[in-house]
């Protein structure tokens, strides 16, 4: 097995996008295309199977060609039920998450965080920009599914809570901030169509 074939990705597009008006976020068009469709072209080489984490519009997730899983934990729990989802679904050792509203994330994202999770032996390795982390691009060991259920099921819902209890490397990309650049609104939507 290779190193990409040991990790499935997970575009993480559960939410309900409150803040761009309770809109699919994911669906959203950005320079005439879905944001997830650009979430999907930078994160898809990166893997050996990829998977798209969403609880409403499952039909039009899945005509991108890719599996689409729902939260098995209800009322769209956040991120830490679509990481459950996708640990659920895949079958691979390793997996890593993207969010859709990210739509230039970095093309060496992965390779970064499995260098960094290996040589730590860690259970999680996340994205960090300087003094900023960004808990959505992780990558993590299938086996802390057993832990994350629990903390889920326990009324857990806090990321960096979870991460706490789990050692994790945290990987620095100084070098290109600009790709954590996530769009939440429909004015960052705007500002970004035109750049």
């Amino acid at each position: 097995m290779s190193d990409r074939e040991a990790i499935t990705g997970v575009v993480l597009a559960g939410g309900m996008g409150r803040r761009m008006g309770g809109v699919d976020k994911g669906l959203q068009l950005l320079r005439g295309r879905p944001m997830v469709a650009w979430v999907i072209e930078r994160l898809q080489p990166q893997v050996g199977r990829l998977i798209i984490n969403a609880n409403q519009n499952l039909e039009r997730y899945g005509a991108f060609g890719c599996p689409v899983v729902a939260d098995r934990i209800p009322d769209f729990a956040g991120p830490l039920a679509g990481l459950h989802a996708a640990l659920s679904a895949a079958q691979s050792p390793l997996v890593a998450t993207a969010p859709c509203d990210s739509p230039f994330l970095p093309e060496d994202l992965v390779f970064r965080l499995f260098s960094a999770l290996t040589v730590a032996d860690a259970d999680l390795a996340v994205a960090r920009t300087f003094d900023q982390a960004h808990p959505v691009f992780c990558l993590c060991k299938r086996d802390v599914l057993p832990h994350l259920t629990a903390f889920l099921e326990g009324g857990g819902r806090k990321i960096d809570y979870w991460y706490s209890t789990l050692k994790v490397v945290d990987v620095a990309f100084d070098d290109q901030p600009e790709s954590f650049e996530n769009i939440n609104t429909r004015d960052e939507l705007s500002r970004f169509d035109k750049a």
